[in-house]
Order: structure tokens, then sequence, then C-alpha cells
């Protein structure tokens, strides 16, 4: 079977039961698992379907924006490892914030039978979660399409109200000059969202490590602790700022 019937079988599948795991999807297509897990990847860059550790999801549910699809597939070993990791952090009974992130959203593999509660402002968040022994909670206000998640003064407010064990945040760049940002609205919501929680969690792959962009938002402190693929000696400075690191 060649690419294009795989990938309209593919497709075919998801549409029809909103998910797909690459065991299954290998059986049912008769190939190697490598093969499928290839397709799901060139698929998902596409913008086509989101990859979730161990298969895919659909995505015209939410609308999805191939942006998103596009970093949510990129250095998926390094996310999914950072967020098996993270996982490894959350107990039943704990409340969880959960931004927009790229990374942030693949934690949702890893927390799907936990007994938790999620504040999110993701809708991929929202998506990957139903049906989980996850309870949901979802900030209310304006829904930006790029990333996908809802923004705003109203957001904000939503959040003031909650307070959660922990908050795992995204971010486009950390250096000794502490947290950066691509732009105001991302900012503003993970600064809402650091304030409300009792423990902070950066989730980022090495490449966002001694980056710096657009707005320097924040400083070391605002997070507790730091999960990453970057080696020791890329992390020093996180350390000397007394920032907990996980290195996976």
């Amino acid at each position: 079977m060649n690419f294009q019937k795989r990938k309209q079988a593919i497709l075919s599948a998801l549409n029809a039961d909103g998910e797909a795991e690459i065991k299954a999807l290998a059986a049912e297509l008769k190939v190697a698992e490598i093969t499928v897990r290839r397709d799901l990847n060139t698929l998902a860059e596409e913008g086509l379907l989101f990859r979730t550790h161990g298969g895919a999801m659909k995505v015209d549910a939410i609308a999805p924006v191939v942006s998103f699809a596009n970093k949510a597939a990129t250095k998926l070993a390094a996310k999914e490892a950072i967020c098996r990791r993270a996982a490894e952090e959350v107990k039943d009974g704990d409340i969880l914030f959960m931004d927009c992130g790229s990374t942030v959203f693949h934690l949702c593999a890893f927390i799907r039978n936990k007994q938790i509660q999620v504040i999110t402002n993701s809708m991929p968040v929202v998506y990957a979660l139903q049906n989980s022994r996850v309870a949901l909670n979802i900030i209310g206000g304006e829904y930006d399409m790029e990333r996908q998640a809802v923004h705003g003064k109203m957001a904000e407010q939503h959040i003031q109200k909650y307070r959660a064990t922990m908050a795992f945040l995204g971010v486009d760049g950390i250096s000794p000059q502490g947290l950066f940002a691509n732009g105001e609205k991302e900012a503003t919501m993970s600064l809402s969202l650091a304030a409300q929680s009792k423990r902070n969690y950066l989730l980022c792959d090495a490449s966002k490590i001694g980056r710096e962009t657009y707005l320097n938002f924040a400083r070391l402190g605002l997070v507790n602790t730091v999960i990453t693929d970057a080696t020791a000696a890329e992390c020093r400075f996180l350390k000397k700022a007394g920032v907990r690191v996980l290195l996976v």
C-alpha cells in the first residue's frame, strides 16, 4: 500500500474514532509500526492530525491551525520524554494549570489516567483530555485561532478565581536574563497562571535553552522546576539561579 492510500486510511480511522494507536493502525494497514509512525509525523506536519504518545488524534473537531500542528510535531521524541518525566510529578488529587504551549500539549498523553483536575486555555488540551479520568475546567475569554487558545482580560479574571497545585508552562526562550515569549498574549497568560500556582514547571526542549526572543517577560524565579532534554552544562545558569532542573 502506497503512502496516499495509507494517508486516506489513517484519516478515515481518525474521523471514525477520533484517535488511533500506532499498533492498531499498523495491523489494519498491514505495515510495520515504524512506517505508521513516519506517516503520522508527515501528516502532523501537514496539519492533518495531532501526534500523541503512541498514536494520533483528529483535529477537525477543534478547527486546527497548521502552525500549532507543526509545532506539536517537531522535536516529538524530546517533547514526549520531557512530558513523560513531568507526569511523574503529578499525583492523584492535584490541580493543574496547563498553558497552550506545544510541548505542554504532549503532557496530555501521560496524565489521562490520573484522577486530577486540569484548568487550561488550550483547546487541543481540552480535546486530548476529554473522555479521560481528568476533570476539565476551560478558561473563558477571546479565542485566538493562531494559537488555538483563549486569551484576554476575561481569561485573566477566570484564572484569578482558582488555585492550582502546579502549573505547566512553555516559553519561546530562557536565558540568564529570564523567560522570553514571542508576544504579550502568551506572556500575560503565563504570568497569570504562575501567580495562582504553588509550583511552576517549565517544559522546554534544548532549543529553548539560552535563547532570547522578542519579549523578556519574567525573571528565572518565576519557575521552580525546568524539565528539558538539554545538557547539564547548558542548564548550569538555571541551577546557579536556584531553579530545580530535571534532565531527560
